[in-house]
């Protein structure tokens, strides 16, 4: 790669291998195939192409088509949020030669703290400087904490713990790392977003685990913020396995690990019943041998695209002693979208008989008889109870979440969709979207388990394994 313009530069077009299969497709190719393409490769294309990012890309870490103000790419730890961050300011400030100018001059580099941009987003592995072609590179001035490329090109570092900074410059780009984890988040994205005023399409790039922080929740909300979302382990090739086996093992099936690992974001409803700490510490690996397993079900009353869910939850219990000592285990939730009656009426069966349960308990305010009806073509001997809601969704869940309160009831892993619904309901109702019919099931499930009155009295009634 050359700095005049007599060779073929990084990035010329004239240079520029194609593109439109990618790196996974060449890979995929037959090994004659791939060979006869690389062949086929000029020698300043074959230079040039460990550093066409658009090539060797996740489709997370390319920035989406259109007219957007913010591009939030949201990814658990290690998903190559920093690479995709680093890539999109070269694209921005690099033109087709290394002295000519790109469609960014001035580019705001803002982070946790002053140390965090160098070591990350500057000085990283995956930082500016490592993505950055020999003839593209541009030069760290510590004293003054600013990288300056050789087209003249200048980007400035800023931290969150000193928003007032950002009072004063003004840019035609940023790039904004981990903004959920600042503590003076929403002061420092507001300040940026006044110094975002040069060029004639400033925007902003913002990578981060995602949090249940008001500023990251804005943000997303926006009409003009456009989002990308990837996992760990959609980039587990860059990624040491040793430490893929570790958080798997650890946090894969938890709420944590959603957070974490998938780079969902998780609201926790302020006054829920449920917190994801609280849920967390409520994993367990391995249950008893239960008294009792119930099949909890909240039918949706239609089929289709636009339905509702079909909440079915199983729970096993210990009724052992008095009341006061049951205990009881969520061990699944077995849920079906937009399903027919017939589907989700197999996909019940499919849980009484891999638990071995004793009852199905089913809300019948909706459906009626026909919930039985529907059942028993499916599994005619299965053991059935109706039950009827006279009380509102909050009313009903507060005394299933007493059980919770009282340390009474444990988790198995994999049940983050419906411990996402437990986390958004309170003693108001739920505040998610659509309806809570997993946290519902879950709800009738425990209720008949633990909590019903008749059984409280009559004692447990142990089966026999």
């Amino acid at each position: 790669m050359q700095d005049g313009s007599n060779g073929a530069e990084t990035g010329s077009t004239s240079t520029r291998p194609d593109l439109r299969l990618g790196a996974d497709s060449i890979c995929g190719l037959p090994p004659r195939a791939r060979q006869a393409w690389l062949e086929g490769l000029s020698d300043n294309a074959l230079g040039a192409l460990p550093w066409l990012f658009d090539f060797w890309a996740l489709p997370h870490q390319l920035p989406p088509e259109g007219s957007w103000r913010a591009w939030v790419i949201l990814g658990g730890r290690g998903a190559g949020k920093t690479r995709a961050g680093a890539e999109w300011v070269r694209t921005q400030v690099e033109g087709a030669r290394p002295l000519m100018p790109g469609r960014a001059r001035r580019v705001a580099l803002v982070g946790e703290t002053y140390e965090q941009v160098r070591d990350v987003m500057v000085e990283g592995e995956s930082g500016i400087l490592a993505c950055s072609p020999p003839d593209r590179r541009p030069v760290w001035k510590a004293t003054q904490r600013k990288l300056v490329w050789p087209n003249g090109a200048e980007a400035q570092a800023f931290s969150a713990h000193d928003p007032e900074a950002l009072r004063g410059p003004q840019f035609d780009a940023a790039w904004v790392d981990e903004l959920a984890k600042w503590k003076r988040g929403q002061e420092t994205w507001d300040n940026l977003q006044f110094c975002l005023r040069l060029g004639d399409d400033p925007r902003v790039v913002v990578t981060t685990t995602p949090r249940n922080v008001e500023v990251l929740k804005e943000v997303l909300a926006r009409p003009t913020t456009v989002t990308t979302h990837a996992p760990t382990e959609a980039n587990r090739a860059h990624l040491a396995r040793p430490f893929l086996d570790e958080v798997r093992a650890k946090y894969a099936g938890t709420r944590r690990g959603r957070q974490e690992l998938d780079g969902v974001l998780l609201e926790d409803m302020e006054g829920a019943f449920w917190t994801t700490a609280r849920l967390d510490a409520l994993r367990v690996e391995a249950v008893p041998i239960f008294d009792r397993v119930v099949v909890g079900l909240d039918p949706a009353v239609s089929s289709g695209g636009a339905s509702d869910e079909t909440g079915i939850v199983v729970v096993g219990a210990v009724t052992k002693g008095p009341p006061k000592d049951w205990r009881a285990w969520v061990l699944e939730d077995a849920t079906v979208s937009a399903a027919s009656p017939m589907k989700w009426a197999e996909a019940v069966a499919g849980a009484y008989g891999r638990w071995n349960a004793d009852r199905v308990v089913a809300e019948g305010n909706q459906g009626g008889e026909m919930i039985e009806a529907v059942l028993r073509q499916v599994a005619p001997l299965v053991s059935y109870r109706k039950v009827t809601a006279r009380h509102g969704k909050g009313a009903r869940a507060e005394p299933v979440a007493a059980l919770y309160e009282q340390g009474r009831v444990r988790h198995l892993r994999g049940l983050g969709l419906l411990e996402d619904q437990m986390c958004r309901m309170g003693a108001t109702g739920y505040q998610g979207r659509g309806s809570p019919d997993r946290v519902d099931a879950l709800v009738w499930a425990l209720w008949d388990a633990m909590l019903d009155p008749a059984r409280m009295k009559s004692g447990p009634r142990v089966r026999m394994l």
